[in-house]
């Protein structure tokens, strides 16, 4: 049976010899930090470590914790950010705190080479994971019973969860943290982090991000500002060329530098990601939201919509009813 994400849910991260701090200072500015203003309960958060005591960290520092695989493999949500070695054999006891935490209903979460642990302890067997793209041939070749996906930015798999490079890391706890508050709660968190507005690749996923701030000194912001504030409008290439005071040729080039996508596809998914809010917190049909955000008909938007979130938007409303 899994655990039901609940306010004040407990998380744990792994500490380990030879770390980069940066995918555990992820997990800690995610999930670590107070956030009253956000006015939920938020999670609580453990480092740990396979012994207690102090750990070396790259840069000749130390992490020191008191906390061991016990309190680890008791969290509600359990995260490997990495392992000292792709090559090596992970360690029998991180190999059985896994199986733990799993066994008795922990969501598992990796990022980056951390999936190689998780495989170690047979978690990816016969689901599809993700990792660093320098090391998805070699977790194929280690664990031949994983189905390695190396072009998304995370693969949510339920109670198991794999991220990509350090960086995708943090668009996965974001995405953790739209799972368990919603919509509104994970865009006020992108927003702290300055997360950028849009994150593709191939099939990754996408988080619900802001446009900069300081979008007045950005003629690219100020029309995807703009974008966001009319979604219901019609909007094309050449309207928010304009905005953008320049041609729409000139603004094609410098939006997908930008953004390292079309205009098109970024409007698309902000649209989607409107839509949520209204599928979460009211009644409304359907219909009406498609045309509220601006899709041209309800069948255009269920299409988006499946190819972004993997689900319908009746099925996501009622998900998102279920758990709330």
């Amino acid at each position: 049976m899994r655990i039901q994400p609940r306010p004040g849910s407990t998380v744990a991260v792994l500490a380990y010899e030879g770390m980069s701090p940066f995918e555990t200072g992820i997990v800690t500015e995610v999930f670590g930090l107070p956030r009253p203003e956000l006015d939920v309960p938020w999670y609580r958060l453990t480092v740990c470590a396979e012994r207690p005591g102090p750990v070396p960290i790259v840069g000749g520092a130390t992490v020191h914790t008191e906390h061991g695989l016990d309190v680890f493999a008791a969290a509600e949500t359990v995260i490997v950010p990495g392992v000292s070695d792709v090559r090596g054999e992970c360690s029998p006891a991180l190999v059985a705190a896994l199986r733990r935490a799993h066994d008795r209903g922990a969501r598992i979460v990796s990022i980056c080479s951390g999936a190689f642990a998780l495989a170690a302890a047979g978690l990816l067997d016969h689901r599809p994971a993700t990792t660093h793209w320098q090391y998805a041939d070699l977790l194929r070749r280690r664990f031949p019973l994983v189905r390695v996906d190396p072009d998304v930015l995370y693969i949510d798999d339920g109670d198991v969860l794999t991220s990509a490079g350090s960086a995708a890391g943090l668009d996965l706890c974001v995405h953790l943290v739209r799972r368990d508050h919603g919509p509104s709660v994970a865009n006020a968190v992108a927003r702290r982090l300055v997360v950028p507005p849009h994150r593709d690749g191939g099939q990754a996923q996408f988080i619900e991000a802001p446009v900069p701030r300081d979008a007045g000194d950005d003629r690219i912001a100020q029309a995807m500002t703009w974008a966001i504030a009319n979604l219901r409008a019609e909007i094309t290439v050449d309207v928010l060329a304009r905005r953008a005071h320049m041609s729409a040729r000139t603004f094609l080039r410098h939006f997908a530098r930008c953004t390292g996508t079309s205009p098109t596809r970024w409007l698309i998914d902000q649209r989607i990601q409107a839509s949520l809010p209204l599928l979460e917190k009211t009644t409304a049909p359907v219909e009406e939201i498609a045309r509220t955000v601006g899709f041209a008909s309800p069948v255009t938007y269920r299409s988006h919509f499946v190819r972004a979130m993997r689900t319908s938007p009746s099925a996501y409303r009622r998900a998102f009813t279920a758990t709330v």
